[in-house]
């Protein structure tokens, strides 16, 4: 049975593809739950995998967009000789929402390459931000979505009087339609390939609460569609236990980052380095034992050192109080 079979069979199934098969920690440890480590990269060459090996990681996703198939194989080959594995590749924006029919096909020849490239890399997942709005949007604390489940369009977004954000309603129902529309027709790509589309909760303004977004991946109804589930992401809205325990089996891929809130800011908060934020990080790691998550966790800032990240993750993992060096 070659990869893309296995793969297949192994979603097919209910198993997570290409995250690490077992369902038990090590030896000693309080969780039930195994997780990787792994760091963000441009390419997988050799001082590059080096560098992750070396730090402790046993993974990378990649991120260097126009990426060959046949460029993607070598860099396989490579992160393998240096016994890492690319476990993602991280494809950045779509332009479903786009107004202009000719703009979403591109978006989609786009985004239908990087999934072949994602295969080629071996990967199991490519993350994928299907689109964005901007305009007037409620704040982080106005938030409180209520959607149709059929349809997924909202009919409000904030408690009481929403003619203010009409627009944004508007634009979040198109926004909704053209991703079901456009992802949808990825998803033979991916069974092919043998890749998961995993959809990210970013600030894209987009389904910002864990239930509308955990309603939009159950939507299609597929295996091949997955969440990529930002731990950092949207603190500000809520509590990432929140977005796990909703998200629940449909999880198939965490990134990890920190924020601190502050509702006097911009943006209600700012991202700071591991630890130094608002996120409860014990209480993370026992979430994710309680909702049965074994897979990558990967590290989506730049605050410390490669070894300073690895012990950080080290005593995440082991459910102890998340704290490091000095970020630079």
């Amino acid at each position: 049975m070659n990869r893309r079979d296995f793969l297949k069979a192994a979603v097919a199934a209910g198993i997570v593809a290409g995250l690490p098969s077992a369902s038990h920690a090590a030896a000693g440890s309080a969780y039930k739950t195994k997780l990787e480590k792994a760091l963000i990269a441009q390419v997988a060459d050799d001082a590059t995998c080096e560098r992750i090996v070396k730090a402790g990681f046993s993974g990378v996703e990649l991120t260097k967009k126009g990426v060959t198939v046949k460029q993607a194989i070598e860099g396989r080959r490579t992160a393998e000789k240096h016994g890492l594995r690319i476990h993602s590749l991280m494809s950045g924006g779509a332009d479903f929402n786009n107004p202009a029919p000719d703009a979403r096909q591109r978006s989609l020849d786009v985004m239908t390459e990087r999934i072949q490239v994602a295969a080629a890399y071996g990967a199991s997942t490519m993350l994928l931000v299907p689109c964005r709005v901007n305009g007037h949007v409620p704040s982080p604390t106005q938030f409180s979505i209520d959607f149709d489940p059929q349809t997924l369009h909202a009919r409000t977004v904030v408690k009481g009087n929403n003619a203010p954000f009409s627009a944004y309603i508007d634009a979040q129902n198109r926004s909704t339609d053209l991703t079901r529309e456009f992802v949808e027709k990825l998803i033979p790509v991916a069974a092919r390939e043998g890749v998961i589309i995993a959809l990210e909760n970013v600030w894209n303004n987009l389904w910002v609460a864990p239930e509308f977004a955990a309603a939009l991946v159950k939507s299609f109804d597929s295996p091949w569609i997955r969440a990529y589930v930002d731990l950092g992401n949207h603190v500000r809205y809520t509590a990432p236990e929140r977005w796990l325990r909703t998200m629940g089996p449909l999880t198939v891929k965490l990134h990890i980052k920190d924020f601190r809130i502050d509702r006097s800011m911009k943006n209600d908060g700012e991202f700071v380095a591991l630890g130094r934020g608002s996120v409860d990080w014990k209480s993370v790691r026992h979430v994710i034992d309680e909702v049965r998550y074994n897979g990558w966790v990967t590290i989506e800032e730049n605050g410390y050192s490669d070894a300073e990240y690895s012990a950080i993750m080290d005593r995440f993992f082991a459910g102890q109080a998340l704290t490091g060096g000095s970020p630079s």
